[in-house]
C-alpha cells in the first residue's frame, strides 16, 4: 500500500484531517512528523521548544534526522508489510519551512532529505491550502502557547505558503490541493475521494 502525506501551514487542519482519515480508512497507520518513534519524538520536543535558539541549518538537519529515524525504524516496515500509511507532514514540510521559510534553498534541503529518507516519496500528498493569516488566527483560537516555529513573523509564513503552491504546481500527479477553509466533514470527504482514486 502507498504512503499518503498531509501537508499545509500551521492551522490548516492537518491533524484533524489525518485523524478523520485514519478513522475511516480501516487498517491505515497514522504517524506524525517530527515524531512517530521515540528518538524522533525527542527531536520534536527539541525543535519546537521556544526557549531554545536553533540556527536554520541546524533546524533543517534536526528535522532530517528525525525523518531518517522514522523511515528506518517504522515507515519502511509498515510500507513493506503492505499497510496504507498516513503521515502528518513529510519532506515537503522541510522544503517549504526550511528551504523557503528559512531561505536555505529548496534544492539544498531536498538533497539532505533525499539522503535521510533513502529517496522515499509519497504516492499522494494532500495539501491543505489556507492563507497564512487565517491559519494563524485558528492557532490563536486554540489558546495554546505557540511553539518555536509558530513564533516566526508573517513574512516567514508567506514564503512557506508560496513554496507549497510551487511544489504542488511542479508535481500535479502527486499533489491534491484541498481548500482548508471548507467545513471539516467536506474536507474529509474530498480527501477520502483522493485516497480512493489512489488505492
Amino acid at each position: 500500500m502507498p504512503l499518503v502525506t498531509i501537508e499545509g501551514l500551521d492551522g490548516a487542519g492537518k491533524t484533524t484531517l489525518a485523524a478523520g482519515l485514519a478513522e475511516r480508512l480501516r487498517g491505515a497507520v497514522l504517524l506524525r512528523e517530527p515524531g512517530g518513534v521515540e528518538a524522533s519524538e525527542r527531536i520534536r520536543d527539541l525543535v519546537k521548544d521556544p526557549a531554545l535558539t536553533i540556527g536554520a541549518r541546524a533546524e533543517a538537519l534536526l528535522y532530517a534526522a528525525a525523518r531518517a529515524q522514522l523511515v528506518e525504524e517504522r515507515l519502511s516496515g509498515e510500507l513493506a508489510a503492505g499497510r496504507l500509511v498516513l503521515l502528518d507532514r513529510f519532506v515537503d514540510s522541510s522544503l517549504a519551512y526550511q528551504g523557503a521559510g528559512r531561505e536555505l534553498g529548496v534544492e539544498d534541503v531536498a538533497a539532505i532529505n533525499a539522503f535521510a529518507t533513502g529517496g522515499l516519496t509519497p504516492a499522494l500528498t494532500l495539501l491543505l491550502r489556507i492563507e497564512p493569516a487565517q491559519g494563524r488566527a485558528r492557532q490563536d483560537d486554540r489558546g495554546e502557547a505557540p511553539d518555536r516555529l509558530e513564533l516566526a513573523g508573517d513574512a516567514f509564513f508567506l514564503r512557506i505558503a508560496a513554496a507549497y503552491d510551487e511544489l504542488a504546481a511542479a508535481e500535479p500527479d502527486r499533489f491534491v490541493v484541498l481548500d482548508a477553509t471548507r467545513p471539516p466533514h467536506d474536507l474529509l470527504d474530498d480527501a477520502l475521494d483522493a485516497v480512493a482514486r489512489l488505492i
